[in-house]
Order: structure tokens, then C-alpha cells, then sequence
């Protein structure tokens, strides 16, 4: 299993502080310091957004957990998300970008906390707000955006486009369309390294939505009998496109789903990277250790719509800026100039940095050519001479 420098220093500094909760919380007991989800559509201030007093905001703890470089990285990481999707946003206003396009603006700490805390041999699986989990795995942003793009030089070679990006060299398994399509395979994905003994995990990510899908049962149920190495993870923004979970789900806490099947379950915080960090720390530990699968639900916002097509009119202004507030990237950005890791200099420098490795990725995307009709006939089957029928 190979790790990066960042993720060994993490390892270390997840040593350094292990108590007892390496273990799941007590099933019905697990709390977690985040903004309850929306409830009603069109109040005229979410009541439960509102109150929502404890969640933290843009502010440093008293004292840093992880080295500098960890802070680092997650504030580079974070901001490279951040850019691109805004980038990709005014690129699909200018209808440069078309078909569907699903932002991760906001819930970039999920994907940050969660690469720190593996390994680069582990896999990953999610659903089709997938632009973010490749960038931070290490996959080029120029063949992200030339897949947005559509052109020969994406990531899928320009046939999968903003919703089905894919990476082997970075072990990024997609990117899918169907909801909750990815559930099953993650599992399998898990089945695939268990039964190969590599010590290597899967991640599935999935939406609130994705819940409500049949298979999700079943791939619990099949996960928790053969104890497979998966971590299933919730990214709960809230909505399932626009309705709220209260709306759709008799159950809200949605990581009680998994102690039907007597999986560790527990709520996270991801607005802040380090509690996603370490809820993804310990549930690799029980994977790797043989004990099973654990779900994770992701208490975190999309800023944006569920698409470039969404309004958003469903929720208000003044639940908006509240999670705003306590934004992951400004609350990275606080700790690192409090603790004094780096000076504005520096984080201006990454900005700029990052700036600039966004526009070329737009300026290689537009130079890029478009696939050949042949390549209709490509990557369909494993036989290269398939007998397709042309006329």
C-alpha cells in the first residue's frame, strides 16, 4: 500500500492520539457539532439552519493536529476544487461545457479529509458530481477539463463527459450516472481486494438521494456478511436534487441505516477536514483490519444547485450564507495563518498557482480535438476485432 509523505505524516499524527474512539459510536448515541439538514422548502429562514449556532465557523482551534504539511495540502487541494468547479460553471454559461454538469463547490473537505487519510493504492467510486475526487487523487486537471470538453484528450477520452470521469492510474473507479448505480460496485470493488488479499480498501460515495435505492440494501447486507473493506460514504448536502431530505426520508439521520446490518455507523462533520480526516482514519483501520465495512454520513452543502440547470429556489439566502460562514476552505486558511504554518505571502502564491494551472487546462481543453467517428467502435468490448455491423 502505497502512501504519499502527507499521508504517512497523518498516520503518525493519528497515532500519536489514539483513544478509544476507534471505535463506532453506540448505535442511536453518535452526535456530531454540524448545521441539522433543511427541512422546509421556501421558509422564510430555516429554523433548524438558523439554529444551527454550534457548527463551526471560518475559526482556528487552539491548537493545530496535524503538521503543516497536511494543512497545506488540504488547503492547496481544496482551492484547486474550488477554482476548477467555478471555472467550469462559467464555462457551461458560455456553453463551452454542455450537457449535464453537477458542482462540488462546498463540499470540498469531504474529498480532501478523506484522500489524507488513505492510501494512493486505494480505490474510489462515486456518483456523477464527480470532478473534485480525481483532482485530489492527483489526476490531471487538463484531461478533467478537456473531458467536460468532450475532446480526445479527456480522461474518458472524451465519451464520458462532466458526469462519467475516470482514472486507473489514480485508482478513481468513476464517476457514474445512475444514482446509486456505484453502491453495488464499490462493494464489488471491495470484494475484488479482499478476495486478492492487496490490504487495499474501497470508497463509495453517494449522495442523500441515493439512499432510498435497493441496492444499497443489498450491497450492505452482502458487505457486512462477507466483511468486506469498504467505507460507504453519505455526502449529505441536504437535497436529493431539490428536495430536502426531511421531505423524502422517514429517517434523517442517515447513517442509522447501516445498524440495520449491525454496521459501525457515524455522523461527520465535513464542513471541517480534519473530523472527515479522522472518521475516514478509523474506518480504514477496521477495514484493514478485517473487521468490515463502515458507513460514514458526510454532513456537509453544495453552494450551487444540484446541476448548472438548478436554481436553487427551494432554500433560502440566509441558510446559504450560514454555511457559508463556516466555509472548509476559509476555516484551512485561518488555522494555517493562526498557527502560523504560512504567511499570506504563501497562500497568495498557491492561489496564483492554482489560478494558473486552471487556465490552462481551459486553454488545453479549447486546443484539444474532438474524438473520430471510429472511436464509436472503441473500448466497447475486450475483443480488439469485434464484428460490429457498419452498413
Amino acid at each position: 500500500m502505497a502512501e504519499t509523505k502527507v499521508q504517512a505524516a497523518a498516520k503518525a499524527s493519528n497515532s500519536a492520539k489514539k483513544t478509544s474512539a476507534t471505535k463506532a459510536p453506540a448505535k442511536g448515541k453518535a452526535k456530531v457539532e454540524t448545521a441539522q439538514q433543511p427541512q422546509n422548502v421556501k421558509t422564510a429562514v430555516n429554523k433548524e439552519a438558523k439554529a444551527a449556532t454550534d457548527a463551526p465557523r471560518a475559526s482556528s482551534p487552539a491548537t493545530a493536529n496535524y503538521p503543516k504539511e497536511i494543512y497545506l495540502t488540504w488547503y492547496e487541494q481544496m482551492m484547486l476544487m474550488r477554482k476548477f468547479e467555478e471555472k467550469a460553471g462559467q464555462l457551461y454559461g458560455q456553453q463551452k461545457i454542455k450537457g449535464f454538469c453537477h458542482l462540488y463547490i462546498g463540499q470540498e473537505a469531504c474529498v480532501a479529509g478523506t484522500v489524507s487519510a488513505l492510501t494512493k493504492d486505494d480505490k474510489h467510486i462515486t456518483a456523477y458530481r464527480d470532478h473534485a475526487h480525481p483532482l485530489a487523487l492527483g489526476t490531471s486537471p487538463n484531461a478533467i477539463m478537456a473531458e467536460l470538453y468532450a475532446k480526445a484528450t479527456g480522461c474518458s477520452k472524451g465519451k464520458g463527459g462532466s458526469m462519467h470521469i475516470f482514472d486507473k492510474e489514480v485508482n478513481f473507479i468513476g464517476g457514474h450516472g445512475i444514482v446509486g448505480a456505484q453502491v453495488p460496485m464499490g462493494a464489488g470493488i471491495a470484494f475484488a481486494e479482499k478476495y486478492n488479499k492487496t490490504g487495499n480498501l474501497c470508497v463509495c460515495s453517494m449522495g442523500d438521494g441515493a439512499v432510498r435505492q435497493g441496492a444499497l440494501h443489498e450491497a450492505f447486507n452482502m458487505a457486512m456478511l462477507w466483511k468486506l473493506p469498504v467505507i460507504f460514504v453519505i455526502e449529505n448536502n441536504g437535497y436529493a436534487m431539490g428536495t430536502s431530505v426531511q421531505r423524502t426520508s422517514n429517517v434523517t439521520e442517515l447513517y442509522t441505516l447501516g445498524e440495520s446490518y449491525d454496521m459501525p455507523s457515524e455522523p461527520v462533520n465535513a464542513m471541517n477536514v480534519e473530523e472527515v480526516h479522522e472518521a475516514v482514519s478509523r474506518a480504514a483501520e477496521r477495514a484493514r483490519a478485517g473487521e468490515g465495512p463502515t458507513l460514514l454520513e458526510f454532513k456537509t452543502y453544495r453552494y450551487k444547485g444540484h446541476s448548472m440547470s438548478d436554481p436553487a429556489k427551494y432554500r433560502t439566502k440566509d441558510e446559504l450564507e450560514d454555511y457559508r460562514s463556516r466555509d472548509s476552505i476559509e476555516a484551512v486558511r485561518h488555522t494555517i495563518l493562526t498557527h502560523k504554518m504560512a504567511t499570506k505571502a504563501d497562500l497568495e502564491a498557491i492561489d496564483e498557482k492554482i489560478k494558473a494551472q486552471v487556465q490552462e487546462s481551459v486553454e488545453f481543453a479549447e486546443k484539444s480535438d474532438y474524438p473520430t467517428a471510429d472511436e464509436l467502435y472503441h473500448d466497447v468490448y475486450v475483443q480488439q476485432d469485434y464484428p460490429y455491423i457498419r452498413d
